[in-house]
């Protein structure tokens, strides 16, 4: 949880650190003692400002700035089905727009979720998503978040999130309530 503290204070970097430029989506280290900022800390990753501009650090690197390393969800072992596909989209919900603090869910950016089973019992996922807008430089990077946070999840052995354009996202396709938060109700 970010405290009013964490978006004043300057954090310095404990050792190199593997970030994500926003909003160009480019993978970068930033150099152990590098000071940053954190403006947003949702869903486990942190967006921070430096002298070099706004990265995103994912949950596995929130050691590098002095917070706990996200765990893999764990699941009751006699979960239904329906109940796993719930946990499904409760992981998706943990993935955020590094400039929006708004989950990818309640943006409406998620399509379709397609779960099937394989012979072993376990889970082959397919999501289909979408932009707020096309030329998006966050595209990879959200996808792949998309698909680390559900293979973070006990019996997936695989998860392919495919990029769709159509039909195009709007602003209507946002839940209720994340129209709500940014102010557009």
């Amino acid at each position: 949880m970010i405290n009013s503290e964490d978006t004043t204070q300057l954090i310095s970097l404990s050792r190199d650190c593997e970030v994500i430029s926003v909003p160009y989506g480019e993978k970068e280290i930033l150099k152990e003692g590098t000071e940053v900022q954190i403006m947003q800390a949702l869903g486990g990753s942190y967006t921070v400002y430096t002298v070099e501009g706004m990265f995103r650090i994912n949950g596995t690197n929130a050691d590098a700035i002095g917070k706990e390393v996200e765990k893999p969800p764990s699941l009751p072992e006699n979960i239904t089905d329906d109940e796993f596909e719930e946990k499904v989209w409760d992981q998706m919900k943990t993935v955020f727009d590094p400039e929006i603090p708004i989950n990818v869910v309640d943006l409406g950016l998620i399509y379709d979720c397609r779960l099937n089973k394989s012979e072993d019992d376990n889970f082959i996922i397919e999501v289909d998503m979408t932009l707020t807008a096309p030329g998006c430089g966050m595209a990879d990077v959200l996808v792949a978040d998309i698909q680390e946070r559900i293979e973070m999840m006990p019996r997936v052995v695989s998860v392919k999130v495919e990029l769709v354009l159509d039909p195009p996202w709007s602003m209507e396709m946002m839940s209720e309530a994340a129209r709500l938060e940014a102010g557009l109700i």
